[in-house]
């Protein structure tokens, strides 16, 4: 695997477990956040594994649903 590939694949780690810790933080389970943001309970679990790369689009979704700043999700990319 090239270094690209490995660097965007844990920045897609990162990014899931950032979205993973401010769901937790404020006491969702993927099933209502996937319903807040109209989208399944397991794409957001597939999101949180780093196994999907969601459009910004979705990732502002996520912060209006969880209340939180989007800057929030990239820290540590």
């Amino acid at each position: 695997m090239n270094k690209d590939k490995t660097r965007h694949l844990k920045s897609h780690i990162i990014l899931g477990n950032n979205i993973r810790q401010a769901r937790e933080a404020k006491k969702l389970s993927q099933e209502e956040l996937g319903f807040r943001i109209k989208s399944a309970r397991n794409y957001i679990g597939c999101i949180e594994r780093g196994e999907k790369s969601p459009s910004l689009d979705i990732i502002f979704d996520i912060a209006f649903a969880l209340n939180c700043d989007v800057c929030e999700f990239f820290k540590e990319i």
